[in-house]
Parts: C-alpha cells; sequence; structure tokens
C-alpha cells in the first residue's frame, strides 16, 4: 500500500493550488484520510482530513480557505487551498489513518511522501 501525493509547487499570496493523493494496492477501505503540514523545527499539523462517511476537520490556520475531498472509488483526497499565505508555506503531507486490505489487514498510520507548497509574498 502506498500514498502518492502530488500538486506542490511555488505560487503567489493569494493564488490557489490544489493537492492530490492517491492511495494504490489492495486496498478495500480507508477510514479518515487527511492532509497535515510541517515546517523545520515545528510538528507536524492537522490541516483537515475526511472520514468515509464525509466529516470533515479543518485546522484553524486554514478554515474557510481550504476544502478537503475524497474519491472513495478512486482511493484519493484532494485539498483544494485558495488565498494562500506566506503562513501555509510548508511539506504537506497525506495521511491514511487506517486502511483495510483486500484480505481484511488493518493498516495503521499511513504517510505519503510529502509534497512542498511554497507561497512567496
Amino acid at each position: 500500500v502506498q500514498l502518492q501525493a502530488s500538486g506542490g509547487g511555488t505560487v503567489q499570496a493569494g493564488e490557489s493550488l490544489r493537492l492530490s493523493c492517491a492511495a494504490s494496492g489492495s486496498i478495500r477501505s480507508i477510514n479518515a484520510l487527511g492532509w497535515y503540514r510541517q515546517t523545520p523545527g515545528n510538528q507536524r499539523e492537522l490541516v483537515a482530513a475526511e472520514t468515509l462517511s464525509g466529516l470533515t476537520k479543518y485546522g484553524d490556520p486554514v478554515k474557510g480557505r481550504f476544502t478537503i475531498s475524497r474519491d472513495n472509488a478512486k482511493n484519493t483526497v484532494y485539498l483544494q487551498m485558495n488565498s494562500l499565505q506566506s503562513e501555509d508555506t510548508a511539506v504537506y503531507y497525506c495521511n491514511a489513518d487506517e486502511i483495510i486490505t483486500q484480505w481484511g489487514q488493518q493498516l495503521f498510520d499511513y504517510w505519503g511522501q510529502g509534497t512542498l507548497v511554497t507561497v512567496s509574498s
């Protein structure tokens, strides 16, 4: 099982980016899919997460600007980031809190490789 994140890049303040994270492998279902971000010297923080049933949670700094969505058929989660600010500059990681494989195996706390978002002011 792998999580592959993409979509990072460099943008100007006020612009938008869309991140994608696709889970691949013998997956039956994924509980919560989410995005976290980390800057040098700081702990990884929650950006947004969405459960299999569609419940969402956002970190306070991104509420009203970022939107998480997922395509369960594709095991993919997206993060639409609007009105980007220099404070949003970070490495963004996707996370699956629980993956159920085709054989019923439970895999916990899976992370993608990270994608860098740089917002210049």
